[in-house]
C-alpha cells in the first residue's frame, strides 16, 4: 500500500469512528489549557484532572499565579511527577504572560515556546487546541502509533514525525489526527502490548503484520 493510500484510509476510519474528538484535559479557557498541559508532561490527564480543580480555584488567572509562591504551587500540585519543577515553570510561565503578553496567552508557536514550561510539544497542543492551528504535536503516544501503522518512516525523533504527519494529512484535519493519534495509542495502540483484537486498523497495520498476529 503506498503511503498516501495509507494515510487516507486511517484519516477516514477515524472520521467514521471518531468524528468529534478532543483533548481529555478539562479547562475553561486558555490560561487553564496551559496549566493543564505543562502539568500534563509525564504525567497521565487522570492525575492532572484530579489536581486542577483546586489549582484553578486558588491560582484563577495568570496574575495571581504570578505572585504566588513556589511552595504555594507545590503544595496543590505535589502529586504530580516532577512536582519542584513544575511549580517553577507554572510561575514562570505566569509572569511571562503578564510581563510580555498583558495576560493573554499568544498564539504564535515561538512566543508560545518562550514560556517557561512550554517546549514544541506543549506550543503544539496550546495552538491546535485553543486557536484550531494545523500543527502537530507529537507526545509518546503519536511517535508510537505513526510508527507502528506506518505512518511514518524511520523516523528518530518528535520532530521527524511531526515533519511527516504534516506533509501527508490535510490541513484542516491536522488538530484533530493529533486526539486521533493520542486516543488510539491510550486505549487501544498501548505500549507493551497492543489490543489488536479491537483494533480496527489492521488491516493496513505494519506492526499487525510484521508480528503475525491472529
Amino acid at each position: 500500500m503506498r503511503r498516501k493510500e495509507r494515510f487516507r484510509h486511517v484519516i477516514d476510519y477515524f472520521l467514521e469512528h471518531r468524528p468529534e474528538v478532543e483533548t481529555e484535559l478539562v479547562y475553561l479557557n486558555p490560561y487553564q489549557l496551559a496549566v493543564a498541559v505543562i502539568l500534563s508532561a509525564q504525567c497521565t490527564d487522570k492525575r492532572v484532572n484530579i489536581i486542577t480543580p483546586s489549582f484553578y480555584w486558588k491560582f484563577p488567572d495568570p496574575a495571581t499565579l504570578a505572585v504566588s509562591s513556589q511552595e504555594e504551587v507545590y503544595e496543590v500540585i505535589k502529586s504530580c511527577t516532577y512536582p519542584n519543577n513544575k511549580a517553577k515553570n507554572l510561575i514562570g510561565m505566569a509572569k511571562t504572560l503578564m510581563e510580555k503578553f498583558g495576560g493573554i496567552l499568544p498564539s504564535d508557536i515561538d512566543k508560545l515556546q518562550s514560556l517557561p514550561g512550554v517546549g514544541r510539544k506543549t506550543a503544539n497542543v496550546l495552538a491546535a487546541v485553543i486557536f484550531n492551528k494545523p500543527v502537530m504535536a507529537v507526545d509518546t503516544h503519536v511517535f508510537r502509533v505513526s510508527a507502528r501503522i506506518g505512518l511514518t518512516m524511520n523516523a528518530k525523533t518528535p520532530l521527524q514525525t511531526e515533519t511527516q504527519l504534516v506533509k501527508f494529512i490535510p490541513e484542516h484535519l491536522i488538530p484533530r489526527a493529533h486526539h486521533w493519534l493520542i486516543l488510539h495509542g491510550r486505549y487501544i495502540c498501548i505500549s507493551r502490548k497492543p489490543k489488536c483484537q479491537e483494533c480496527g486498523l489492521t488491516e493496513l497495520c505494519k506492526y499487525f503484520s510484521q508480528h503475525n498476529l491472529p
